[in-house]
């Protein structure tokens, strides 16, 4: 039973925990943008998440040029999170995630959910959900397809999860030893966090031991009676602004992510 508990913690806490990374993963450079990144082609970074050693999820970010109404000029983020074929009757997992927001002013206009999973350790859902967000009223209006819409007042300066990645990826900068603040509503939970920034020397999978900075945050899940953990991001500090590895640091376990390859060109959407 005490085993079974700490797999459905652990699973239960890579699906937050992907939310939260992923729009953290855009504090990345030493330095400052020239004003604003001018996007030219679709970007994608492909990660894999580990438990115990064993790989458990694979999750994709696309973030390129898209349209919103009559033709608007936006941005458009993805996350397609999948569970591993090999773990299919324990967890299966297809969800999706988009974020439309303004060229301009890099504000969130829309936040679509397609929630897709089933399993013996995780709770059965699927449900389609999108957010609209009202920047000049501070509200969003949520439509789910099996409880309807309703109206939300939010504080200003509030993002969706992809949202907030953009706005920092895009244009916002960053040093070590700032202190972070997001304010985040995907849709569930409404959440202020503060990341610490630091530098420090790290070993990727991918590039080998490098200059990374390393942003930290606590938080509390609910999934564990509101008890806290600790998240861990680091990107690198060569000015190349890539994300390489999340830890999730828990009372009952670790659970680590990271990044297997990025890709250039190609569409949003697929």
């Amino acid at each position: 039973m005490k085993s079974e508990k700490l797999k459905i913690g652990i699973i239960n806490l890579c699906l937050i925990g992907i939310f939260l990374w992923f729009y953290s993963l855009c504090h990345g450079r030493e330095g400052k943008w020239n004003n604003e990144v001018s996007i030219q082609s679709v970007k994608s970074f492909f990660y894999t998440a580990k438990s115990l050693g064993i790989p458990i999820l694979k999750a994709s970010l696309k973030i390129g040029n898209g349209k919103f109404e009559q033709g608007r000029p936006s941005y458009q983020i993805q996350i397609h999170l999948d569970s591993f074929q090999k773990i299919g009757a324990l967890l299966s997992v297809h969800n999706r995630f988009t974020s439309i927001m303004d060229s301009e002013t890099l504000q969130p206009l829309q936040y679509t959910k397609e929630i897709d999973q089933k399993g013996f350790i995780i709770k059965d859902k699927n449900y389609h959900q999108t957010l609209t967000f009202d920047f000049a009223n501070r509200k969003v209006i949520e439509i789910t397809d099996k409880n309807g819409g309703r109206e939300i007042s939010l504080p200003p300066n509030t993002y969706d999860p992809l949202s907030i990645f953009a706005k920092y990826y895009l244009k916002e900068d960053i040093l070590p030893g700032q202190e972070l603040r997001m304010s985040i509503y995907d849709g569930m939970k409404l959440r202020e966090m503060v990341f610490r920034t630091r530098s420090e020397q790290v070993r990727s999978k991918m590039f080998g031991r490098v200059d990374a900075i390393c942003l930290e945050s606590t938080t509390s899940f609910s999934n564990f009676g509101d008890q806290e953990g600790v998240i861990r991001i680091w990107y690198l500090a060569d000015g190349r602004k890539i994300p390489f590895l999340m830890e999730l640091d828990l009372p009952i376990g670790n659970v680590r992510f990271e990044l297997e390859r990025v890709e250039e060109n190609g569409e949003c959407g697929k």
